[in-house]
Formats: structure tokens, sequence, C-alpha cells
């Protein structure tokens, strides 16, 4: 892969993440999963859309893998949207 896919690059751009979450506090615990990542700076949810969508703004370089694999632990995945829409 690619440096821009594989990590989440710190500025305003973020990246958006796609997860199989529905209830409130389901997305509640994802949000507070991935806040304790190091170098996350904030995590907006969306949950207008379906599924379920988030968007993560970092302080630092932060791997998409970190990301996923936080997500995984509490059991609900993030899938990483990608770079460029068709």
């Amino acid at each position: 892969m690619s440096l821009l896919s594989d990590n989440i690059i710190p500025g305003n751009r973020g990246k958006y993440f796609e997860t199989n979450a529905t209830s409130r506090n389901d997305i509640a615990k994802i949000k507070e999963a991935v806040l304790k990542v190091p170098g996350i700076k904030d995590v907006i949810m969306n949950e207008d859309k379906f599924p379920r969508e988030f968007k993560i703004h970092t302080s630092s370089m932060v791997a998409v893998k970190d990301i996923e694999d936080a997500v995984l632990k509490i059991g609900f995945h993030a899938i990483s949207k990608s770079l460029f829409e068709l």
C-alpha cells in the first residue's frame, strides 16, 4: 500500500471510516476506544448515514491498523474509506 492509505496524516482533512455499529451506545463505545489511541485529536461521528461513519483527526501520524484494532477489541469493525471518491 502507500503512506496515505496506511496512515492518517495530521491536518484538517482527517480520514473517514465506516462501522457496523448501529446503536448510540455502541457508537459512543467506538468513539471512546478510538480516542484512547495515541495521536488522536478528535472523532466526529455521523449517525445519519448507513453504515455509520466517523471521521478522525490526528495530531501526529497514526496507522490505520491501530484504529481498526482498537475498534475490533470492543467487538465492531472499522473500515477505512478510500482516498478518492469515484
